[in-house]
């Protein structure tokens, strides 16, 4: 559940082709994450943007009642280039670390295609019941820190979304839901709202209850404002529903 929200925080910190101007640009972005109104965790990103290239670098930690159980914790950067004015993202690595274990995703791109995929430690033996990766499911996908963000002048929803996060494959699927206010910390914002349908495609266990839970659930949303001066659309709100009780992700600080 937690590691749902991380992902979708993760995403929520990404970059756009509307970036792209002449000069250096550096932005930070702040999260809350909470369950059913509890606090649980915290998570900030930077954005670095130059004329040829790009890098995001993030964290993102349990606290609270969480730590009670285990304490979790990430690590998480991008690098890109930029090409006709267009933003393509050439390495992703993912560092998750739960108790005492850790896991770390490298994954390169070229042109949006997957080109290698590597998990440290090498993952168990997978059961009769997973579903694999194809090469087929890495064509045209995007990394979970820009899969989120639109140009302006684009509809913010409806669009589906093709995402690797180094494991699994999976699409979200975006409906249009109308325009709400915003109001967190130092963001205040007219927000598009978008309800979020999850489709796993790839790289899970069949019969997971939390991917179950998830696919068939009703009442994800996640809500785009316009990130200050910049021609783009990111998210500021993300709403997950889930058997423990509501997952909120807020920006408390965003795009400044």
């Amino acid at each position: 559940m937690l590691r749902i929200a991380l992902y979708l925080t993760l995403a929520m910190a990404g970059l756009s082709p509307a970036f792209v101007q002449a000069e250096d640009v550096q932005s930070r972005t702040e999260y809350n994450i909470s369950l059913a109104g509890i606090p649980i965790a915290k998570a900030s990103f930077l954005t670095l943007l130059a004329a040829r290239g790009y890098t995001i670098s993030g964290s993102f930690r349990s606290y609270g009642i969480v730590n009670l159980v285990t304490d979790i914790s990430a690590e998480t950067s991008v690098s890109g280039v930029v090409r006709n004015e267009n933003l393509q993202a050439t390495s992703y690595r993912l560092v998750y670390r739960k108790g005492k274990k850790t896991e770390t995703y490298d994954v390169r791109f070229n042109d949006g295609d997957v080109v290698s995929s590597e998990i440290t430690p090498k993952p168990k033996t997978r059961p009769k019941s997973w579903v694999p990766v194809t090469e087929a499911h890495l064509k045209a996908v995007l990394d979970p820190l820009s899969s989120l963000l639109i140009a302006e002048g684009e509809d913010v929803c409806p669009r589906t979304l093709p995402v690797f996060d180094g494991e699994s494959r999976l699409d979200l699927v975006l409906s249009a839901k109308g325009v709400r206010e915003y109001s967190q910390g130092e963001v205040k914002a007219d927000a598009v709202v978008c309800g979020v349908r999850y489709i796993p495609r790839a790289g899970f266990r069949k019969g997971r209850k939390d991917i179950e839970y998830l696919s068939n659930v009703k009442g994800m949303e996640i809500w785009f404002a316009k990130a200050g001066t910049l021609p783009l659309y990111a998210p500021v709100r993300a709403r997950i529903p889930t058997q423990y009780g509501p997952v909120d992700v807020t920006a408390v600080r965003f795009g400044s």
